[in-house]
């Protein structure tokens, strides 16, 4: 059984809750940014940039999260994500 302060530490112990944020989620967070811009005009694709990376971001939090907490995380995104695209 995990202990509740292991399940948010990586194997050195840091408390990884909250990281600097890696590239795919920076793709996320400016396709997100510019899609409330009032140029709308590009916000179907700038959604379907936003989801790919934030995909991919979760794909990478769960094969390689550094703690239990973010490999978590990861599969919920995911899981949001394939909730909100498949038919």
């Amino acid at each position: 059984m995990i202990r509740l302060g292991s399940f948010f530490r990586d194997e050195s112990g840091r408390l990884v809750v909250a990281q600097v944020p890696n590239s795919a989620l920076w793709v996320w967070l400016s396709a997100t940014a510019l899609r409330w811009s009032p140029y709308d005009e590009r916000d179907a694709e700038l959604r379907w940039v936003g989801a790919g990376a934030l995909t991919v971001w979760a794909l990478d939090e769960v094969v390689r999260g550094a703690a239990p907490f973010r490999r978590v995380l990861g599969v919920v995104v995911l899981a949001w994500q394939l909730w909100c695209f498949l038919p």
